[in-house]
């Protein structure tokens, strides 16, 4: 039996460019586990106010953390597919490993078919999302099934439903914050800032904020901080529902009054930096943040392609192969 590698992450746009953007948003804001309405109330409003209006502005935001090499999030998880491939032939593990999107290119059926190609018949899919939602991991598995429709022979799958609490995961966000505090020093509070879900979802079951409010936990307790000194907030939050609270952005209001001055911010569930990452926190929020009277605010980065998260990455695959 050959076992290949699937990474699989959100996606981006192709290019910076409204066109670009708003073709990206569309399919992404079509999928039902993401927006969950009524498709005849979703989808006038969808192309006829949201698309039309907010695909210029977020190319405008695009435009301002695109890399040279292209967009973020796929500069480095290219790095992450070739350093995990590396990692395994460094261990003696031939074992293809492929890159899919949920949105955008490459697709996920684009990854299938180059595993496919290779003569694999077992599939390791491994979502890059350390804590599982509806509105992610469930949208892989939801993409990988429609793929299974069109296969005569379906290969063996071992699928990945989160690693918020693996050991190897809170190593590397532990590494991550002690190099960054050897390098700029320790702020009064380290904020850990996660995307966001609709409240509806966690009372319908949906266990993400259970498994962030665990990942910090643990971190916390990797990095030896008192209760103080730490706190989880939410991001990135879209329409007028209740989302998971409390919110990063009014939090970042709040701190300096509560006699916080120096704030390092990390963003554990993102496994590479993208438009959330270098553009929301380390732009937008840092803004709030020094605005309300904070003094020094640091954003650490993704793990992206460092050797802790690349070593995790190893482990996880292994683990799935036992």
């Amino acid at each position: 039996m050959k076992t290949g590698v699937l990474l699989v992450n959100l996606g981006t746009p192709s290019a910076p460019t409204s066109a670009a953007v708003k073709a990206f948003l569309s399919q992404f804001l079509h999928d039902h586990r993401v927006v969950d309405l009524p498709r005849s109330l979703w989808c006038p409003l969808l192309h006829g106010i949201i698309l039309p209006f907010r695909a210029p502005k977020v190319a405008k935001l695009y435009q301002s953390i695109w890399w040279p090499d292209g967009s973020p999030l796929m500069v480095v998880s290219r790095r992450q597919q070739a350093a995990l491939q590396q990692a395994l032939q460094d261990e003696g593990i031939d074992m293809p490993v492929a890159l899919g999107m949920s949105y955008g290119e490459p697709s996920i059926g684009s990854a299938w078919q180059q595993l496919k190609e290779q003569g694999t018949d077992r599939v390791i899919v491994l979502p890059l999302y350390p804590q599982y939602s509806v509105s992610t991991t469930a949208s892989v598995f939801d993409s990988w099934a429609r793929l299974m429709k069109k296969e005569r022979r379906m290969p063996a799958l071992r699928f990945v439903h989160d690693y918020h609490d693996f050991s190897g995961y809170i190593q590397a966000l532990a590494d991550s914050v002690r190099a960054h505090w050897e390098a700029h020093g320790r702020g009064d509070m380290l904020l850990l800032s996660y995307h966001g879900i609709p409240k509806r979802f966690e009372n319908e079951g949906d266990p993400y904020g259970q498994q962030c409010h665990r990942t910090s936990e643990l971190l916390a307790q990797a990095l030896e901080l008192e209760p103080h000194q730490w706190r989880t907030t939410f991001q990135s939050r879209f329409g007028r529902e209740e989302w998971l609270k409390p919110y990063t952005d009014k939090t970042m209001e709040k701190l300096p009054q509560e006699g916080i001055k120096k704030l390092d911010v990390i963003c554990p569930a993102f496994s590479a930096d993208c438009l959330e990452t270098l553009e929301e926190i380390a732009e937008q929020n840092q803004e709030l943040f020094l605005k309300a009277g904070g003094e020094q605010y640091h954003y650490i980065p993704a793990l992206n392609d460092n050797q802790a998260h690349i070593r995790m990455m190893v482990d996880l695959v292994c683990r799935e192969l036992a």
